[in-house]
């Protein structure tokens, strides 16, 4: 059995209601082990036999099942997560600003998304290229609103990326 971090794209935002109890409850009906809920916005630590290939969709397809709605996950076994959230080239502690990564499924988007790097404001946003992710910057007040936070929340990045504060992860590796 290998430890998995299954990071939910956009539940408890945007009318896609789920109680962390009733997803821990589903998980676990659908034979997966250990399962744990961090925080309200997605984050699940389960146990599973299935490779990161094979877990995808099958979380996806309990979710669709359970909640009704097309769900989109991103896994990482524990210590791929513990590296990403190491290797965080940014001061994660600056005063007034969000420390975020950016997981992605689609290498052409995480690319695209990288590319904008010579475009932003540093005084606002700043991103780097990681290990199938992309760190971020950002000025807080500023999140959705920056460039980058713009470009993130395009349709055509809904199904292959997910972000989550720096804060936020070490709390699931916690």
């Amino acid at each position: 059995m290998s430890e998995w971090v299954v990071l939910l794209r956009g539940i408890n935002v945007g009318g896609i209601n789920i109680k962390m109890a009733d997803l821990r409850a589903a998980l676990q009906d659908a034979g997966f082990g250990h399962v744990r809920t961090i925080l309200a916005t997605g984050n699940v630590v389960l146990e599973s036999p299935l490779t990161s290939d094979a877990l995808i969709p099958a979380v996806e397809t309990v979710l669709a099942e359970a909640f009704g709605y097309q769900a989109w996950v991103i896994v990482s076994d524990v210590p791929s997560l513990r590296q990403v959230v190491d290797a965080y080239p940014f001061d994660a502690e600056r005063e007034g600003w969000h420390p975020y990564v950016v997981f992605g499924s689609n290498d052409e988007h995480l690319t695209e998304l990288s590319a904008l790097a010579a475009e932003l404001d540093p005084e606002l946003e700043r991103v780097a290229e990681g290990d199938n992710v992309i760190y971020w910057e950002v000025r807080k007040g500023s999140t959705t609103d920056s460039r980058f936070g713009k470009a993130t929340a395009k349709a055509k990045y809904k199904a292959t990326t997910t972000t989550r504060n720096l804060r936020t992860l070490a709390k699931v590796l916690a």
